[in-house]
């Protein structure tokens, strides 16, 4: 009997699903029956949909498992053990036959991606199996010159993956010829989109790719100090980057004449973010950095002239340098092979919302959104139509249906309103209705505003008001008009892009849905009936039993009858809460 090789998943989603315990069960299982298992784990394969997720290497093939618990991964080990095949039923993804889900993973281009769910992430010597240093490493073997360094990286087309699309390569330039004693690179690992978690699936399946990126920036910017910005809300990625940067340390990656090389003196350290939205902004971040409070500033001077303690500061995202260790080794026509004529490489997008295959995918830029969505996303659930997507977060627009065929490419993208962001992908069905979405997301972002500038603290404010007044039923004609001009001097006039883009919800709403705005102010109606003071429920005689299960769990005691009689509502106590539809399971409560 040959040792099997068991690698479980646990990043946060996994770990949220139950993968901790799996992986426990797993630990006394194979010490207790002294069962011939390598046990492993790893971190971010990006199948949320089916966490945990358990992957069983024996000598005919790898065979990944979703949805495991203590007890089927015991199925699972005893098929693989005693019967020596696998458990096809519970198989997600292998080479070896046809499941359901193999498309999802078989249909994606992994480059930033392309260590998550294959290595552990809390062991550098696995990082360095696949490659890992090698980039770094060719660049000083071979003494590469940091403007050909900066060169390569804009012949690869590579643009900033944290929403602004700014050329990468021209970025390092301009920091690279600011001249200083005192140069700093910053790692943007603030994410705060609702919806989004591609950097912390990244920083917690293969940090060791991000520290390699800001090391070959900084060689080739000639930076002398690293900060990595993560949200204190992401625990384990903060572990793994401390982790990663220790293990670099011992290594002599870092530290002084980091890898050998003499006078090239670099270091890395980790800064939690509170929290603050604002501080995806570049100089905002920048201030939280230097302990003040994270509010953006005027530009010039950019940061790549005074930066960090008013030192010469580049900035890129975490995807952005996950993708230069790649890039270096395999060279920027390699890269430049993928995408479009103007938006080159990979996009990593994080599907949530009303989608049969929720995760984490990466695919070559160029692709349509019909393809992320049906393709690998598997689809609506319950066979309900596509109402809306809405890309690149709460600064991001809703792009609708009969736009699906939208290239996921910077240029195209932004023709539709919308942005595309970092990467968060939040997909809508008929049940939503798109001016509680433009409310949702218009209130997530005045309460995110740091208050510095007036159209933006006060004009989001206004246009908040206007959308919950229409979703309240109290609104007016003169509303949208209101909503489009306000929303238009707010972009126009705030400092950053925080303010430049909070309308957007709201401007592409109106622009591609506007019949729902105009049922919800002249009739009085929510289409999708999700405005709960716009519902109207009523019960259905014909239906009704009489069980009283609706009037129990009244919270106003406006449902009234007799035991095995018709119920009734009374629609002046009724506060539409929604819980007899809720707990009806005669379908005899009817919402209107």
């Amino acid at each position: 009997m040959e040792n099997l090789k068991v690698t479980v998943d646990v990043g946060s989603s996994g770990i949220a699903a139950g993968a901790g315990k799996v992986h426990t069960h797993l630990q006394n299982i194979i010490k207790q029956d002294q069962l011939p298992i390598d046990l492993q784990q790893t971190s971010g394969i990006g199948m949320c949909y089916k966490e945990p997720l358990v992957e069983v290497k024996d000598a005919d093939g790898t065979y990944l498992y979703g949805d495991m618990t203590p007890d089927l991964i015991e199925d699972v080990l005893h098929s693989h053990l005693k019967l020596n095949v696998p458990l096809e039923k519970y198989v997600v993804h292998t080479a070896n036959f046809d499941t359901p889900h193999n498309g999802f993973m078989n249909d994606q281009t992994r480059i930033a991606l392309r260590h998550c769910g294959v290595i552990d992430p809390e062991r550098i010597e696995e990082y360095e199996a696949q490659g890992g240093y090698q980039a770094i490493k060719h660049l000083f073997n071979n003494n590469v010159e940091p403007a050909k360094v900066i060169q390569t990286i804009i012949d690869s087309g590579l643009r900033g993956r944290g929403g602004g699309g700014f050329p990468t390569g021209l970025k390092w330039k301009f920091a690279f010829n600011s001249k200083s004693e005192e140069k700093y690179i910053i790692c943007n690992a603030d994410e705060g989109d609702p919806g989004a978690f591609m950097d912390r699936s990244l920083l917690e399946g293969d940090p060791h790719a991000v520290l390699e990126g800001m090391i070959i920036g900084a060689y080739a910017m000639q930076a002398t100090g690293g900060v990595i910005y993560c949200r204190a809300e992401y625990p384990l990625a903060i572990k793994r980057l401390n982790k990663a940067i220790q293990q670099a340390h011992d290594q002599g990656y870092l530290g002084k004449n980091s890898f050998g090389i003499e006078g090239f003196d670099f270091d890395i350290y980790v800064k939690e973010g509170a929290g603050a939205f604002v501080c995806g902004e570049e100089t905002a971040l920048i201030a939280s950095i230097e302990g003040k409070r994270g509010m953006p500033r005027k530009r010039p001077p950019f940061p790549a002239v005074s930066g960090l303690w008013e030192k010469p500061s580049n900035i890129n995202n975490v995807e952005t340098l996950a993708n230069i260790p790649w890039i270096i080794s395999n060279g920027p026509e390699k890269y430049a092979t993928y995408g479009t004529e103007k938006s080159k490489g990979t996009k990593v997008f994080a599907l949530a919302g009303k989608i049969i295959r929720g995760g984490l995918v990466e695919v070559p830029m160029g692709i349509s959104i019909e393809d992320v969505v049906y393709k690998l996303g598997g689809g609506i659930p319950g066979n309900k139509k596509l109402k809306a997507v809405q890309l690149g977060g709460p600064s991001g627009g809703c792009i609708p249906a009969h736009l699906l065929d939208t290239k996921v490419d910077y240029e195209s993208v932004t023709a539709t309103g919308a942005i595309m962001g970092s990467g968060g992908l939040v997909v809508m069905d008929e049940t939503t209705c798109m001016v509680d979405v433009a409310r949702f997301f218009l209130d997530f972002t005045r309460k995110e505003s740091c208050g510095k500038c007036t159209f933006c603290r006060i004009g989001t404010k206004r246009m908040l008001e206007i959308l919950t007044r229409i979703t309240e039923g109290d609104g007016k004609p003169e509303d949208i008009d209101k909503l489009l001009e306000l929303g238009g001097e707010v972009k126009k006039n705030s400092l950053c892009g925080l303010g430049q883009t909070a309308p957007n919800p709201v401007l592409t709403t109106i622009r591609y849905f506007k019949d729902e705005y105009e049922a919800h102010i002249n009739d009085k109606k929510c289409p999708a009936a999700v405005c709960k003071k716009l519902l109207h429920y009523e019960i259905d005689p014909e239906k009704c039993t009489g069980c009283t299960v609706c009037a129990k769990a009244c919270p106003t005691e406006a449902i009234s009858g007799e035991r095995k009689g018709v119920h009734i509502i009374d629609q002046d106590k009724c506060i539409r809460c929604g819980e007899c539809f809720s707990k009806c399971k005669f379908d005899a409560v009817l919402v209107s």
